[in-house]
């Protein structure tokens, strides 16, 4: 309506149209301010070929997303298979993939270690076991000695403190792009980093993406680079993903 059109107007409805004119004004604001149209959207979206990475819909809010993780970190159920039935048994295997690394150079009993999204410690446990005695894990719920409380998407660790980081649970990462950007934070120059993640495959329903290939990981690690991808049989797990951080020339 041009100012012409208004100002023809009959006077008694002038009032009524300014105001219908500011609530409609207001509504927009509250919507663009809402926590869903907040969260940022997903990094990738699976093309029609399969490849990429997508977030799964139906957090309302970062409070929302960490409560349905608590839900299942705090299960007294979980926690206790956790911590009897299933203790010696994943120790076992992650015994094995740390042994197997060692065997590749990728860590050493003197690596500064750090398991990420690490529940009661399991992983944390095997690395002692295989003489890699300075590890700790992070997860929402700590476990002492074993883990520590930690957010994976803001670690709660100075920059270049660790020489190896191991995560099972990139699935659970509501903000991909943060969750590789704070294993860049902390490692050191020269760091390994090996994830385990399901590639074009469900996991489970407390999952928050998606991942159809590997190729968003070599997007994600921007200070990185792939040493290896191997198939490995890791409790739902199917692929195995070694980054090593570049380490960068100041001597120009």
């Amino acid at each position: 309506m041009n100012p012409s059109s208004f100002s023809k107007l009959p006077i008694l409805l002038k009032p009524f149209l300014l105001s219908l004119l500011l609530s409609i004004f207001f509504l927009v604001f509250l919507a663009t301010q809402s926590p869903l149209l907040r969260l940022k959207p997903p990094l990738h979206t699976p093309p029609s070929d399969g490849g990429g990475l997508r977030i799964r819909r139906g957090y309302t809010s970062y409070n929302a997303y960490i409560q349905r993780q608590l839900n299942k970190t705090l299960n007294p159920k979980l926690r206790k298979i956790w911590t009897t039935r299933d203790w010696d048994r994943k120790i076992k295997v992650f015994a094995r993939v740390f042994h197997s690394l060692k065997q590749r150079n990728l860590i050493s009993n003197d690596s500064k270690a750090l398991s990420i999204g690490a529940r009661v410690g399991q992983e944390v446990a095997a690395l002692k076991t295989v003489g890699v005695s300075d590890a700790v894990g992070i997860d929402l719920v700590p476990y002492p000695p074993l883990v520590m409380k930690g957010d994976f998407h803001a670690q709660p660790f100075r920059n270049q403190t660790f020489d190896f980081e191991f995560s099972n649970v990139f699935d659970h990462a509501l903000y991909p792009l943060k969750f590789v950007g704070e294993i860049e934070r902390t490692l050191k120059p020269g760091g390994v980093c090996v994830l385990h993640v399901a590639v074009a495959r469900q996991t489970d329903k407390f999952s928050a993406n998606d991942l159809y290939s590997v190729q968003p990981l070599l997007e994600l690690f921007k200070e990185s680079e792939l040493l290896e991808v191997r198939k490995v049989d890791a409790f739902g797990l199917d692929t195995e993903v070694v980054f090593r951080k570049k380490i960068k020339d100041y001597s120009y």
